[in-house]
């Protein structure tokens, strides 16, 4: 009965769109309700849904929003150490809106939408000059590259290590520097400030 009680009650905060730790979603970028094309007024509505969630892929968090099926040129450089390959997971839902090529308002299994992200929003699928994602970052990254802190025993500056506090299933993928629903309160849904390149400089040692 309390395992009902609990689900039930994280289940209402996430429909909410509310987060008890800090500000939530309602009034950031991330709140279409008031936007004419959400003709229901929601806010989780257009990524999330109850029932009947897409779940083609791994873990997406019931997922109510058509997804992209781009291919996407990764990042590349000679100074790379991970293998960048296509986006996945979380980040390939970004990527749905964030790529330009799906309209915003395609969701509730609607596929016709005409309100597409345009200026900075907008990525596009050449991620060439875009922070790699969807890469392993571990211990082993760590020492091959020089560069960066050990996820697994640096301090993320949030409460907890890198590994727990930003990485998702050890990699990095667009949320873990974008906190999509605005835990933060940061300008552009960072999770933390990147004053002085803070930001940066929890993974980068430089």
């Amino acid at each position: 009965m309390l395992k009902k009680v609990l689900y039930f009650s994280i289940l209402a905060v996430f429909i909410l769109g509310v987060n008890l730790f800090g500000q939530n979603i309602v009034g950031s970028a991330h709140d279409f309700s008031s936007d004419s094309w959400n003709t229901t007024g929601q806010i989780c509505i257009v990524c999330h849904t109850t029932h009947n969630a897409d779940v083609s892929v791994n873990d997406a968090p019931l997922w109510n929003h058509e997804t992209t099926a781009s291919s996407f040129t990764p990042y590349t450089s000679s100074t790379l150490d991970a293998t960048a390959g296509q986006p996945d997971a979380s980040s390939k839902l970004c990527l749905s809106c964030h790529d330009g090529t799906i309209a915003v308002d395609n969701f509730n299994g609607k596929t016709s939408g005409t309100h597409f992200l345009t200026g900075n929003p907008n990525v596009g699928t050449d991620l060439n000059d875009d922070h790699p994602v969807s890469i392993t970052y571990d211990a082993a990254l760590a020492s091959a590259d020089g560069g960066l802190y050990n996820p697994t025993t640096t301090n993320s500056g949030l409460g907890g290590t890198i590994s727990e506090d930003l990485l998702i299933g050890n990699q990095v993928q667009c949320a873990s520097c974008h906190d999509v629903h605005n835990g933060s309160g940061i300008d552009k849904l960072l999770r933390k400030s990147n004053n002085a390149s803070a930001l940066c400089l929890t993974c980068h040692d430089k």
